[in-house]
């Protein structure tokens, strides 16, 4: 009984294609259809173009705030979900748009996003550790933030008051107590603009259901714009430097968020270079998307039941 021969590929047959000269991969075609993400050094999109979104970001962004100061009574939520919802698809739309003129593909900007259980299992396990750190370190500044603050505006130091009385070391040690927790508690307008806040955040079931769609899309939409387009833009006009470009696109999406305040805006500003230092550790923006849209639902939700426990 003879033996099959086997065919192998040679270079005239399998592994060859006299139409495409480039390599073609035997073991799996699929990989041939990948994308290539663009060079760091390579603009993803026209330079008018990028000026047009920063500045209609930055428009959308004072009229937010000038909207939210200005607003009184109670707000209607679907309406401004929707509305919100409406800025996040126009801003996408527009990215997509510079990526076509430089002939981009917007999955080129999500970096390596594998459909398995177990890529997509380790993202999730990324973003959880990166949110829990991302909260301790933002918590940390927001404490030193309070009590620089309180420095800066002079609040009466309590101790001396005590030593006026020629109290004991106890005395002085509980106003000493006093006054940082003085120094630590929030500045009634940090609390008034939170109480604004949580006017925001959902009431009811079919008020959960719109936000939960809506922080799903803003998780996507963000990343793309801040972590994808405009931070790989801001490297291409750094000449391939990592550091402004982070630090561009960081100061950018704080300032995108100019209804929290000059706080919320530094704040946000460094939860932004976190995100981008997660997207350049995965080379992928799946991660920070998990991570962006789970923190903005856990927040929205929070603030609810602090509000309905009549908490602030």
């Amino acid at each position: 009984m003879l033996a099959k021969r086997i065919a192998l590929p040679t270079p005239e047959s399998d592994s060859f294609d006299p139409i495409n000269p480039d390599p073609v991969n035997p073991i799996n075609p699929r990989m041939n259809e990948l994308p290539q993400p663009p060079a760091a050094s390579t603009a993803v999109a026209p330079a008018w173009h990028t000026i047009v979104l920063v500045a209609g970001i930055l428009a959308l962004s004072i009229h937010s705030a000038s909207s939210f100061s200005a607003a009184h009574g109670p707000i209607n939520r679907l309406r401004s979900y929707g509305f919100t919802a409406a800025m996040e698809a126009g801003i996408f739309a527009w990215a997509v748009v510079g990526l076509r003129l430089k002939k981009i593909s917007l999955r080129s900007l999500l970096g390596s996003c594998p459909l398995n259980f177990r890529s997509i299992a380790r993202d999730l396990g990324c973003a959880l550790i990166f949110w829990i750190t991302s909260l301790m370190v933002l918590g940390s500044l927001g404490i030193a933030w309070s009590g620089v603050e309180a420095a800066l505006t002079h609040r009466p130091p309590l101790t001396r008051a005590a030593g006026q009385t020629g109290q004991a070391n106890q005395a002085g040690q509980a106003e000493k107590a006093a006054q940082v927790e003085q120094a630590l508690r929030p500045d009634p307008s940090q609390l008034e603009a939170v109480r604004a806040l949580a006017q925001l955040a959902p009431a009811n079931g079919e008020e959960i259901a719109a936000w939960t769609l809506l922080c799903l899309l803003a998780g996507f939409v963000e990343e793309i714009v801040f972590r994808g387009y405009l931070q790989r833009q801001f490297i291409s006009w750094a000449r391939g430097g990592v550091g402004p470009g982070v630090l561009a696109s960081a100061v950018l999406f704080g300032a995108a968020h100019a209804y929290q305040g000059a706080r919320g805006m530094a704040l946000i500003a460094v939860f932004g270079a976190l995100f981008s230092l997660l997207a350049l550790n995965r080379r992928s923006l799946r991660a920070g998307i998990f991570a962006h849209a789970w923190h903005d639902l856990i927040t929205g939700l929070t603030l609810a039941l602090l509000r309905s426990t009549h908490v602030i």
